[in-house]
């Protein structure tokens, strides 16, 4: 069957561009036309065997995230309640057998609660948003420390140095020093739903306004927007400095630059895309698609996506991270389905 083609933009026409400057008043958000944020889509039973081997864990996931350091997997429950960590293979040794994980020991990190969120580890951390205020969790140790915001956290970023970025439910994005001191503030979008860190740039996903922003933090103030399709709902960044975001309505794996932010390319990826993960090292960005319980690898070195593996999941598939130095890819299910890992480079 003939595939689709790609749709490569890279146009910095005035149709596409949203440029947004200075901060904007509670006010001028109630005037911003906004949409219901966008969810994946609920998935079928599973009609055949998910590919590789998957963990019990008789919890529903909703966010997860691979550490390198630890060698360990984290995976956030909906209510951001429980932190589940379940260590992979040696970093260097060889995969495990499928069977074999079922064996591996699990911790469970109590937490406050807030949105469902993991930011990308650094140095053995991860931050979660707790209400009005973000958790650092030491993946190693399990040791947790708590820092206040004001404002109802949606999302954050480790920055380095101690740093965090905050994205609040208000629309405003925050830095805080080592210390939790705000720093600098930017309002004007309606949410900040994820955040994006490519070297000192920022980026923002807003799902109810569908669209991806530079955060300019220095600066106190927004600067060019863009909409990342019908429903946009989640957010990476990769080393070359692309910002890849999943259109869960309208079907689409976007990809964009930072310097400046421009649309590079839109390609279609239909049957609900929703979370999404880059290996590094092979150039290979994973989309889930929740609507048919699977994983999709596309290969972005030519430019232009290719598709190169496509494997069956477990149900519902709402999060997924994946070892850049093994190829080992985590998916987990958000229906309680447990964590299913696929040897990619085996295969």
């Amino acid at each position: 069957m003939r595939r689709p083609a790609a749709r490569t933009t890279t146009v910095l026409a005035g149709a596409l561009l949203l440029l947004v400057t200075g901060c904007s008043s509670s006010g001028d958000n109630d005037k911003v036309q906004t949409i219901e944020a966008a969810t994946a889509a609920v998935s079928p039973p599973v009609s055949g065997q998910p590919a590789g081997g998957v963990v019990t864990l008789n919890t529903p996931v909703a966010a997860t995230v691979f550490d390198p350091s630890n060698g360990t997997v984290a995976m956030l429950t909906p209510d951001a309640r429980d932190l589940i960590l379940l260590p992979a293979a040696a970093a260097g040794s060889p995969l495990p057998p499928a069977g074999a994980l079922t064996d591996i020991p699990r911790r469970d990190i109590a937490l406050p609660g807030g949105v469902a969120y993991l930011s990308a580890p650094l140095d053995g951390t991860v931050a979660v948003p707790a209400g009005r205020a973000v958790v650092r969790v030491n993946l190693a140790s399990g040791e947790t420390s708590t820092t206040p915001v004001d404002g109802d956290v949606q999302s954050v970023a480790l920055l380095g140095d101690g740093r965090l970025a905050v994205g609040t439910a208000d629309g405003s994005v925050r830095e805080l020093d080592a210390n939790g001191t705000e720093t600098h503030r930017v309002t004007g979008l309606v949410s900040v739903d994820a955040l994006g860190v490519t070297g000192d740039k920022i980026t923002a996903l807003d799902r109810r306004q569908t669209s991806v922003t530079d955060v300019k933090l220095a600066d106190g103030r927004l600067g060019m927007a863009l909409r990342a399709g019908e429903g946009a709902t989640n957010l990476v960044t990769d080393h070359v400095g692309r910002v890849l975001v999943t259109d869960t309505t309208g079907g689409e794996l976007i990809s964009l630059t930072t310097d400046p932010l421009m649309m590079h390319q839109r390609f279609p990826v239909p049957n609900s895309p929703y979370a999404i993960a880059v290996d590094e090292s092979t150039n290979l960005v994973w989309v889930t698609v929740t609507a048919t319980n699977e994983v999709i690898g596309f290969d972005l070195s030519s430019g232009i996506p290719v598709e190169k593996h496509r494997y069956p999941t477990v149900r519902q598939p709402n999060a997924v991270a994946v070892d850049g130095k093994t190829g080992a890819l985590y998916v987990a299910s958000g229906a309680g389905d447990g964590l299913q890992r696929i040897d990619t480079r085996g295969q």
